[in-house]
């Protein structure tokens, strides 16, 4: 009887982690906080100062709006809306690791051919990763519940 009371409590946990959601108002948050991000980084072609910590704080914000508004309820929340932000991320997981595998070949031999000089193949950034995935998966959830609804 041990056993079962231990594996359900470890099922209510996982259960309570999968299903978190932030409450609508921090979809808001996100939006502004990706649309002052993305300002800040377009802002640096025009400052010729030293920006590195201007474009670091950017993308990571970038990031984070984006994250908060992944992760935020939606004001109608229901069975469809989680399916589909479930498939969103699945998709956008998929298509990530694929991108991330194929990506700096693709760079590599765009580079080679352009370039009289041979370059080396490079991976990829955490930032730039992660910017697409979440880019993918909001893309992706949007998109289906467009064509859901």
């Amino acid at each position: 009887m041990k056993t079962e009371q231990i594996l359900d409590c470890e099922r209510n946990r996982l259960n309570k982690i999968s299903s978190f959601r932030l409450p609508y108002s921090f979809k808001k948050t996100g939006i502004v906080v990706f649309t002052l991000s993305f300002i800040a980084l377009m802002s640096k072609i025009f400052i010729s100062d030293d920006t590195e910590m201007i474009s670091e704080i950017s993308k990571k914000g970038l990031l984070i709006g984006m994250l908060l508004i992944s992760i935020s309820k939606d004001k109608l929340e229901d069975e469809l809306t989680v399916k589909l932000r479930a498939q969103s991320y699945t998709v956008a997981f998929i298509v990530g690791v694929i991108y991330t595998i194929v990506m700096p070949y693709v760079d590599y031999l765009v580079s080679n051919s352009i370039n009289a000089e041979s370059e080396k193949l490079k991976d990829l950034g955490d930032f730039q990763i992660l910017f697409f995935i979440l880019m993918i998966q909001l893309a992706f959830y949007y998109a289906f519940k467009k064509a859901y609804k």
